[in-house]
């Protein structure tokens, strides 16, 4: 296993509804304005690179799918592992954005439940995404993600690692963020697994703090797994799950940035950050 590959853990049984489904005339509602957002974002060719144009746009699928979008900053202790972040930048920080002002790009690193944090992540504030190299592949989906940059890793080429680590090192000292899903896959609630660490040298070598993300989903207020795009499951069966849901809403909570330390310190002090005192969803 490679160092930022990991076995899935949840399965498609661990994604259910919290709540009683829409009636079929809403889902099909909701199904013909996704397509239609789906097509004007198609339709909007290289634009769709331009921050506020996929910013738009990524707003426009979540309210095609009915989903609330909360966003929140964590009013917690700081979380700095060490030395290195200068007074400027803490002066300047907004910690309802996704990114830290400074001299270098951000390194964004959230759990992962479902297909959906991209697209909620990128409505809040668009980053460079690091994605499986199957996502490219998909339909529709595919097409959308190469045309905003996204970055596609082979989880499973130990050999790729070193020269992906300095490539994410290069866009980051170069001032562009970048997204990542340090989990290595996805899981039914915040906890999942293991923070892997490989990501984290690349803030490491490129002097860039860290921002560490957590993402939740609930329905009517209750915590639910529904969103969850777990195993080997279908990206149409998940969306179908999805586009029934009844008042389905997901709250992103942006957690003080962290800098200094190895990667090691770094992995560990974002995981506890994203989790806070939340069980782990599986032993």
């Amino acid at each position: 296993m490679t160092p930022w590959a990991v076995e899935p853990v949840c399965t498609p049984a661990c994604a259910k509804n919290a709540a009683s489904g829409v009636p079929l005339p809403a889902a099909v509602r909701r199904y013909a304005s996704v397509a239609g957002t789906v097509i004007h974002s198609a339709a909007t060719g290289e634009r769709l690179g331009d921050p506020d144009i996929l910013r738009a746009e990524a707003g426009a699928v979540l309210t095609a799918l009915g989903i609330r979008l909360d966003l929140e900053q964590d009013a917690g202790p700081e979380q700095d592992v060490g030395p290195g972040w200068d007074q400027e930048q803490r002066q300047g920080q907004d910690q309802k954005s996704l990114t830290v002002p400074g001299r270098t790009g951000t390194l964004v690193v959230a759990n992962h439940i479902s297909w959906l944090d991209v697209v909620v992540l990128l409505a809040i504030e668009p980053v460079t995404l690091l994605a499986k190299r199957e996502v490219g592949t998909w339909p529709v989906i595919g097409t959308l993600a190469r045309r905003i940059g996204t970055r596609f890793i082979d989880r499973g080429g130990l050999r790729e690692l070193p020269s992906t680590v300095a490539e994410l090192a290069r866009m980051l000292r170069s001032g562009q963020s970048v997204m990542v899903f340090p989990q290595g896959t996805t899981w039914c609630s915040v906890p999942g697994g293991t923070f892997r660490r490989a990501m984290f040298q690349a803030a490491v070598d490129a002097g860039a703090p860290v921002r560490p993300v957590t993402i939740d989903y609930f329905q009517q207020g209750v915590p639910s797994t529904v969103a969850g795009f777990l195993g080997d499951e279908g990206f149409a069966t998940s969306l179908r799950r999805v586009v029934g849901s009844r008042e389905l809403s997901v709250r992103v909570t942006t957690h003080r940035p962290l800098t200094g330390g190895d990667r090691r310190s770094l992995a560990a002090g974002a995981q506890r950050a994203v989790s806070g005192s939340r069980a782990p969803a599986h032993a």
